[in-house]
């Protein structure tokens, strides 16, 4: 019930008051590495793993506590719906003026008529989970917040096999910090 208190009032703050952006050069590489890492004692007690597939060099100008949400969130969200014992890989790289970060986990297909909410506060793909293994559906809601805050974006790609969670940002490029 905390958590759920927790999360409403989050993404309440979110949505009624401008969010105050902290941005500062961040070493995404090194967020993501750290982010797997501390995840790695509720993966391993469901027979799971986090693989890294990373660019040498992720920089971007962002709110890195901001971001480490949007991860967390994913992250969270990849072991909720995974098969047992399958692994969770992130991937990321440079693309033109942007960085991708995808969260890929094993799972069944989220059905295309549900896709398109999948981002909407409050709505949980199974409605029937009971609340100890599932969050209050506000998780991708606020990922989504976060992202667009920082220009960039969110999205999906689920497949019978397996589904992606897809973060675009823009890439730290002769950005000068105050």
């Amino acid at each position: 019930l905390e958590d759920l208190i927790n999360e409403f009032f989050e993404i309440t703050r979110f949505s009624l008051s401008h969010l105050e952006l902290e941005k500062r050069d961040t070493d995404l590489k090194r967020m993501l590495e750290q982010i797997c890492s501390e995840f790695e004692p509720v993966l391993r007690q469901q027979g799971m793993a986090c693989r890294l597939s990373l660019e040498p060099e992720l920089r971007a100008v962002c709110d890195p506590d901001k971001m480490a949400r949007v991860f967390d969130n994913l992250l969270r969200n990849a072991i909720s719906y995974s098969y047992p014992d399958s692994p969770i890989t992130l991937y990321a790289w440079k693309q033109e003026t942007s960085i991708i970060v995808v969260v890929r986990n094993l799972c069944d297909q989220i059905p295309k008529e549900k896709q398109a909410m999948i981002f909407e506060k409050f709505f949980r793909l199974d409605s029937s989970r009971a609340s100890a293994t599932g969050g209050a559906g506000l998780g991708l809601a606020i990922a989504k917040e976060i992202a667009e805050l920082h220009g960039g974006s969110i999205s999906l790609n689920s497949t019978p096999e397996y589904t992606d969670f897809i973060v675009t940002l823009p890439e730290r490029k002769n950005v000068r910090l105050s």
